[in-house]
């Protein structure tokens, strides 16, 4: 039986860990099936496959798009897609000019309530300079000028939705991103459903309007799912006839998830839709 977590994040986005990390860490859980899945990109998949293959682990390319419905977040998961497709090229080119251009408002607007950081401040805190500007690095920024007393109360003050430097701005939206993920032969997975700020009937409707475009998945095992949340939206997989992907979402080895958990066993049709099997 394959053990796998399909939803692990880097350094190469808003994560600690590089990817030998991510490979000890999930030696170290018993995983023999991996995902990266940093956001808006997959600069890590080559490093991230040449150390899997020496442990002995699969390792799938995977990518969590930050798609925007209006103002509600969709996270969308791309798996195994064929990254010399011209419309990955296009698409992986928007979303990173729209993460500089959503940096500058960003910064302009915190500067209208007296919070001043740089641009250049921002891009020293990435770990890796090919990988797309990221809330997180603006938020790390921030706290080490002492405008809070770490990046997630910075984040918390100032970046979330509702607070002054707020931006959404050159963000594409979720049927854009699954018609993407489904022409560059990849499998489309809506990221953990539970944590999306819609109510039930408004998930539904959302997974309604993106099965047409390509969605061939649920989240439904996620690390910040209950037990009942997890249930529901395994039959509401089932309803749709969609497949069941699972991870951990973890972002730090020291942080409070852990690579492996909670436990995912994905079945068949998804190890053949992965191309696995």
């Amino acid at each position: 039986m394959i053990r796998a977590d399909m939803h692990i994040h880097t350094y190469y986005s808003d994560g600690g860990q590089s990817p030998a990390d991510v490979i000890t860490g999930a030696r170290r859980a018993g995983v023999n099936l991996i995902s990266v899945t940093d956001h808006d990109n997959s600069n890590a998949r080559r490093a991230v496959k040449e150390l899997a293959l020496k442990a002995g682990i699969t390792a799938v390319d995977g990518e969590e798009i930050s798609a925007y419905d209006g103002d509600v977040k969709v996270h969308i998961l791309g798996y195994a897609m064929d990254y010399s497709n011209p419309a990955y090229a296009s698409f992986n080119k928007q979303l990173c000019e729209g993460a500089e251009e959503r940096t500058f408002d960003i910064l302009q607007k915190l500067a209208k309530v007296n919070v001043n950081i740089s641009y250049g401040e921002v891009l020293r805190e990435r770990r890796c300079e090919k990988s797309p500007l990221h809330a997180v690095h603006i938020a790390v920024a921030g706290a080490r000028k002492g405008y809070a007393s770490s990046p997630w109360a910075f984040y918390g003050k100032y970046l979330n939705y509702g607070t002054a430097g707020f931006s959404s701005i050159k963000r594409p939206a979720p049927e854009e991103t699954a018609r993407m993920i489904k022409e560059c032969g990849g499998v489309c997975s809506l990221a953990h459903p539970g944590r999306i700020t819609l109510d039930a009937e408004g998930v539904t409707a959302l997974i309604e309007r993106l099965i047409p475009c390509g969605l061939l998945g649920i989240e439904a095992v996620y690390s910040g799912h209950t037990f009942s949340e997890t249930q529901y939206y395994k039959e509401l997989a089932e309803k749709y006839g969609l497949l069941v992907t699972g991870g951990s979402d973890t972002h730090y080895a020291e942080g409070n998830r852990r690579i492996g958990e909670p436990p995912f066993y994905p079945d068949e049709s998804l190890l053949s839709a992965l191309k696995i099997l």
